[in-house]
């Protein structure tokens, strides 16, 4: 029989814009059938593990077997034809893999939710996705997979590696479906459409994600603490905290990071990025969150009231860290004086006067400062910057804190009280300098 060539079964990058979406499923189809053809050798399934009775596609396995024996009398090496393509393979179960194409044969479901397979093989990885076991494990950060491919693209993370670039943009990508999915970008395309609200999306995985919104399912549970979440990758980057793995490292200070978003927002302090600007005032910010926080002092927004002394807050947060005062709550500690504090960034400024660590250095004289808002209220004494001006008198700060104790002036609020003798200051510093009367 004539060797017929096998076409490429990998889509070209410039037909994603004329691809439908049921095209775009069967050219999905074609590349997971393709991958799991070329694994089955490690998953060492029998060929009665295939065969599926009453498939159309394997009626002429008698003349299959006559063929088989000939080739084995003859020497020669036997290829199966498909009839209705006309592509030939040299390897039975290659042949039961892309019938499947055609016949669109899904016999192997799984009894808890229903999901259906063409081969015994995905669903094996499929149950461990509900067993929670992950065989694959990588040696850098000791993430665990359930499928080799799935570490095999993971290593890339570590590696770097983006070998596959759009056209257009020129952007990379570390794996052919992301980059298949960013070209859909440019064409626009949405196939997928949340029932509930209209969205539409591009990946099939975020439409999925999105959906478990409406209907509050949180299939991905940690076995270590019970906590449920919605997307696999949410319970992955969970897992860090209870592992402590931090694979995503600066190359330009060493500092290691649990997210590699959190990384790219960390990368932003060295190159000075601030993307996120501020269509009222002009001002910008490297985190979307600090932009959102920001625009609540325009809108005066504080929907979170404290109930025991009438704080509000813009954000339910900063509510939940102000109740810590209230119950004296402390549960970050040092490790060097023993020090707690409320929050976690304060523990991680108190770090930096063990360490001696000052990463805020000013462009203008070379000082340098631990924090951030010291180093920024030092920036406006060479800018000339007052941004906290007095409503009442119209006098202009160039720190928060002295504009707070400003205002007291005004309010006659003196909050800070001698223990010793009951007298009050609206200024902690002119408090400390009365306490020294006493000594």
């Amino acid at each position: 029989m004539a060797f017929i060539k096998e076409e490429s079964e990998d889509m070209k990058i410039e037909e994603v814009f004329s691809l439908k979406q049921e095209d775009t499923e069967e050219q999905t189809d074609l590349m997971t059938l393709k991958e799991e053809s070329e694994e089955l050798n490690e998953t060492k399934e029998k060929d009665h593990h295939d065969f599926i009775p009453g498939d159309k596609s394997f009626s002429c396995s008698q003349s299959e077997n006559s063929s088989r024996k000939s080739a084995l009398k003859t020497g020669t090496k036997s290829y199966l034809t498909c009839f209705q393509c006309g592509k030939s393979f040299s390897q039975h179960e290659k042949f039961q893999v892309h019938m499947r194409i055609h016949t669109r044969g899904k016999p192997y479901a799984h009894p808890q939710c229903g999901t259906i397979f063409d081969q015994d093989g995905n669903l094996k990885v499929h149950v461990r996705m509900h067993t929670g076991k992950s065989p694959f494990i990588c040696l850098q950060c000791g993430n665990g997979f359930t499928q080799k491919r799935s570490l095999n693209r993971h290593m890339r993370i570590h590696t770097r590696e983006k070998p596959y670039k759009c056209p257009q943009c020129g952007k990379s990508f570390d794996s052919h479906a992301n980059l298949k999915i960013h070209m859909i970008s440019h064409a626009g395309q949405k196939p997928y459409t949340c029932p509930h609200c209209g969205k539409g999306f591009n990946k099939k995985g975020h439409f999925e994600d999105h959906i478990r919104i409406h209907t509050r399912q949180s299939p991905f549970i940690c076995q270590q603490c019970g906590n449920g979440f919605t997307q696999k990758g949410s319970l992955n980057r969970h897992m860090r905290i209870h592992n402590g793995a931090r694979p995503h490292k600066c190359h330009q200070c060493g500092k290691c990071f649990s997210q590699h978003g959190n990384l790219e927002v960390h990368m932003r302090l060295h190159t000075g990025e601030k993307p996120y600007i501020c269509q009222e005032c002009g001002k910008s910010f490297n985190r979307k969150g600090n932009l959102n926080y920001h625009m609540k002092i325009h809108t005066g927004e504080k929907a979170f009231t404290c109930k025991l002394c009438g704080i509000s807050f813009a954000l339910n947060g900063g509510l939940n860290r102000h109740m810590r005062i209230h119950n004296k709550e402390k549960p970050y500690t040092c490790p060097h004086c023993g020090k707690g504090f409320y929050q976690h960034g304060n523990l991680k400024i108190h770090m930096r006067i063990h360490s001696g660590e000052k990463p805020y250095t000013c462009p203008h004289c070379g000082k340098s400062f631990n924090q951030k808002g010291h180093f920024e209220d030092h920036i406006r004494i060479h800018t000339g910057e007052k941004l906290y001006t007095c409503l009442q008198c119209g006098r202009s700060f160039n720190r928060k804190g002295r504009f707070e104790d400003h205002i007291r002036i005004h309010t006659g609020e003196k909050p800070f009280t001698c223990q010793q003798c009951g007298k009050s200051f609206n200024q902690k510093g002119i408090l400390n300098r009365h306490r020294r009367t006493h000594i």
